[in-house]
């Protein structure tokens, strides 16, 4: 008689928990059950620490720069400029295809208006915020493979483009007044 060996079992990651790949990558928040503002079906979001959270948390900009950020990447998601297209599983005969609703209308004016503000997508503010807050990259990716024009900038200064974008897109949208002080890190940095 031979001995059988029994195969080892391969664990199956659930798929209710972030993967191992994206743990390694920062932090997950806890599980947020909401609704789908389309369907109304019940959905679970794994949220994940972003970019201007991180820079909120270390003091690097204010809440109202965070809160600007916020406000430009909820238009930026309704104005559906993330490239990221979906096809509908059920086709209706007759269908115009993908239009536009007039809320992403709306909001792809205010994107412009907020781009045109910073001098369109090809300055360093604009691109910025286009990459780093609108379609959620890092500074680091943005810096290295966009950059200003296409040229690569280090790291640092992309972080310090950010900063400025955010500063001035918080006058813009009234969080703070225009002409304020608005430095970042004032009760840290005392003058000698």
């Amino acid at each position: 008689m031979t001995n059988k060996r029994k195969r080892p079992t391969i664990p199956r990651e659930t798929l209710g928990k972030p993967s191992k790949w994206r743990l390694q990558h920062g932090g997950v928040g806890p599980a947020v059950r909401d609704a789908d503002p389309d369907t109304g079906t019940p959905v679970q979001h794994h949220r994940t620490v972003d970019t201007l959270g991180v820079m909120l948390e270390h003091n690097t900009i204010t809440p109202e720069m965070h809160e600007a950020g916020c406000i430009f990447r909820t238009q930026f998601r309704t104005a559906s400029l993330d490239g990221m297209r979906t096809t509908q599983l059920i086709r209706m005969p007759g269908g115009l295809g993908d239009t536009l609703t007039e809320r992403q209308a709306s909001a792809r004016r205010r994107i412009a208006a907020v781009m045109e503000m910073m001098g369109g997508p090809d300055t360093a503010t604009g691109s910025c915020l286009w990459h780093v807050v609108g379609l959620e990259c890092s500074v680091r990716e943005w810096a290295m493979r966009r950059g200003w024009n296409g040229k690569p900038i280090p790291p640092p200064q992309g972080q310090g483009i950010l900063i400025g974008a955010l500063g001035v897109l918080a006058a813009h949208y009234g969080l703070v007044r225009r002409g304020a002080d608005a430095r970042v890190g004032e009760a840290a940095y005392e003058p000698a």
